[in-house]
């Protein structure tokens, strides 16, 4: 079972900011909480309080920051407001004028300043209050109008009534929040609650019956927390009342097995509930979801929380860094790949999923697939379009998985975001460390020493002016026929497919297309370039403004790369061959090249579909790294100067090391001398 962080994740300290009109009890609630006992003599603001790590049992110091309500103090009151985690927001009991405030005025501040924060409305001065009162009449409809608040609570600073619930309600709704996890107005949990809670069912089903057994049941609960005093007296009683005690003792995480008389009770209150949460084999995955539901609702959400966090959830309900233990690459120019072991995981899961046995993964077969993780990766930019998708609107076994089981999508994903590939290969089941998933390739300029390179993923960046071809070329390699109205980017898009070597060897290559308008935005980082294994530059060979514009494109990044010491095998496209060539851009363009150290132009007719094995040119390029890498006029020239200063210094060092013999040998024969006189 997978080890978790703290209950409340990477937290340090949650600060807690109390507002309220002038005179509703701010700081003689602050003042009660941090002394236990209630101060008479209470100054009008109090300087920053800070409550102490054990004070409540998640073990996170609280700073709580009281306020002026003075119109001359609204700038900081609204600075320190966007620096809260929680919002307290006060009213005097005995005040009804500061109760209708709240929706008059507090509450549309807060949400004019734009306070993210989870609020929580303390009514002060209980004890002041003479007439009988009914808490819900006016906190229920307040709520359903402002989401934002999570608890209503009134206490007593004179009578210490409530005081240490209030800010351990505000530090429950930071370390604890309701939104991520429940949908207050539908009264259901949150699509990716239910994912996260799936995947954490699937991995407690050891035997993968569907269903958790006692014996399943009792490890899940010895490493979340369903020994829970107060949650197995609910379960013995099936009390009908919110489970709102906070003592240090129902709040741990107890390490021992429940009772027979236990489980029943918590398998007897789902089945009551909800009949199909349990079966012969033990608890549903309905009712473990049910079950979580109902914490919720009786005021446990930290129970669920607890369960989320021990598997490695943080408030985004997605998997925590420390959880996924990326492993760093050492130098810019080095890549992330699948390992084998990974690609053969994957083989597998498109193998269970694809339910019919057609080769291809339907939208509903892929849905549930990812049904585990946050949410399909595939659905947005940039993987959702980077692959053939078949007519039957599924994922065919080449485009999810390449015909030797490279998975081009997750390779894309992979070099793209590592960190992004191995959270959805555990979300999808793989139980394995990052270091079998991924393998981190060597850097390309050691490939280029060794004149070889062993990577198995191509990443080609694809320059050139508007209107050359280079959306056309990217559809290609996915197979797509030509089109005249094809839509063209508006920023860059990626596209990725399989291409064959020689003796049935194949690579995958990852197509990035850079508009013009980016170019010297994405050049502006120095380490820009380090991701491209090979550049092309595309031009329409009829147009002779097209070719230039290509050729300083060319010239440009071929400088930075120089510069910046990633320099990287080029090729020129020339597109559109289908139209009328331009004879002085054919006669230009090898010349470009001879003068650049480059191969000829490439010739492409997407229309025609003549690709003259453009992408294997592509790929054979990425693989031989110190060839085709273009020289321009000033690399040439400070080439020049390093061979003149190489020079130098060599035959500086040669005249150095005669005069040094020269000296050696006359003091020699200088001593012989002196010696037989």
């Amino acid at each position: 079972m997978p080890a978790g962080g703290p209950i409340s994740g990477a937290r340090t300290t949650v600060r807690i900011v109390v507002v309220g009109d002038r005179g509703s009890g701010k700081s003689s609630l602050i003042a009660a909480a941090s002394a236990e006992t209630f101060r008479p003599d209470v100054p009008p603001v109090l300087y920053p309080t800070r409550l102490p790590a054990d004070y409540y049992p998640d073990g996170i110091p609280i700073i709580i920051i009281d306020t002026s309500s003075s119109l001359e103090n609204r700038g900081k009151l609204a600075e320190e407001l966007k620096r809260a985690d929680a919002v307290v927001l006060t009213y005097a009991c005995d005040q009804p004028s500061t109760l209708n405030r709240l929706s008059s005025f507090w509450l549309h501040e807060l949400r004019r300043l734009e306070i993210k924060a989870p609020v929580i409305v303390a009514g002060c001065k209980l004890d002041r209050r003479n007439e009988e009162y009914n808490l819900s009449v006016e906190m229920v409809p307040l709520m359903q109008q402002f989401r934002e608040i999570e608890t209503c609570i009134e206490c007593s600073a004179a009578n210490m009534l409530q005081i240490q619930e209030v800010f351990y309600f505000a530090q429950k709704a930071v370390l604890h929040p309701t939104a991520p996890l429940f949908d207050q107005e539908t009264q259901a949990l949150r699509p990716r609650c239910i994912r996260a809670l799936k995947r954490i069912f699937i991995l407690c089903d050891h035997d993968m019956d569907g269903a958790l057994n006692d014996e399943e049941l009792n490890e899940f609960q010895e490493n979340a927390v369903l020994a829970d005093p107060l949650l197995q007296s609910f379960f013995k009683n099936n009390n009908s009342e919110p489970l709102t005690s906070i003592s240090g003792e129902q709040v741990k995480c107890f390490n021992a097995s429940l009772r027979p008389d236990e489980l029943v009770g918590v398998k007897r209150v789902v089945q009551e509930k909800l009949p199909e949460g349990v079966n012969d084999l033990g608890l549903t995955l309905t009712g473990f979801l049910f079950l979580h539901a109902l914490f919720i609702e009786k005021g446990r959400i930290e129970t669920t929380w607890t369960v989320l966090r021990k598997f490695g959830y943080n408030d985004e309900l997605k998997l925590r860094d420390d959880y996924l233990s990326i492993p760093s690459k050492k130098a810019p120019d080095q890549s992330v790949e699948l390992t084998s072991e990974a690609v053969e995981f994957l083989k597998g899961i498109f193998s269970t999923f694809d339910d019919d046995k057609d080769g291809v993964l339907r939208d509903s077969e892929l849905e549930d697939l990812f049904s585990t993780a946050p949410e399909s990766p595939w659905d947005e930019a940039p993987y959702k379009d980077a692959v053939q998708r078949t007519p039957l609107s599924g994922l065919s076994l080449s485009g999810f998985l390449s015909e030797v089981g490279r998975l081009v999508k997750w390779a894309l994903m992979t070099v793209l975001d590592p960190a992004e590939s191995i959270a959805n290969l555990i979300y999808v089941g793989h139980n394995c460390n990052a270091a079998s998933a991924l393998h981190i390739t060597r850097s390309r300029s050691v490939d280029r020493k060794k004149q070889q390179t062993e990577r198995n993923v191509f990443q080609c960046f694809v320059f050139g002016p508007k209107n050359a071809g280079k959306s056309a070329l990217l559809m290609s390699l996915l197979g797509r026929p030509f089109s005249e109205n094809i839509t063209l980017a508006t920023g860059e898009q990626y596209v990725v497919n399989v291409v064959d070597q020689h003796m049935g060897n194949k690579k995958t290559l990852i197509l990035r297309e850079i508009p013009e308008d980016g170019v010297k935005k994405l050049l502006s980082n120095k380490e820009s370039l380090a991701a491209c294994d090979v550049a092309v530059f595309v031009y329409d060979s009829s147009s002779e403004y097209s070719f230039k514009g290509a050729v300083e494109l060319l010239s440009y990044v071929a400088r930075k790369g120089e510069e910046s010491g990633f320099g990287m095998p080029c090729l020129l496209i020339a597109a559109k061959n289908d139209l009328d060539s331009n004879s002085t851009v054919n006669k230009d363009s090898a010349k470009v090249c001879l003068d650049m150290g480059m191969d000829a132009p490439i010739p492409v007719s997407v229309k025609e579909r003549d690709l003259n094995n453009v992408f294997y040119r592509i790929v054979n390029a990425a693989g031989h790294p110190h060839l085709s890498v273009p020289e321009t006029d000033i690399g040439r020239s400070q080439k020049r100067y390093r061979q003149i200063v190489t020079h130098t210094l060599m035959y500086l060092s040669v005249g150095a090391a005669a005069t040094f013999i020269g000296l050696a040998a006359y003091r020699a024969y200088a001593a012989r001398k002196n010696s037989s006189s």
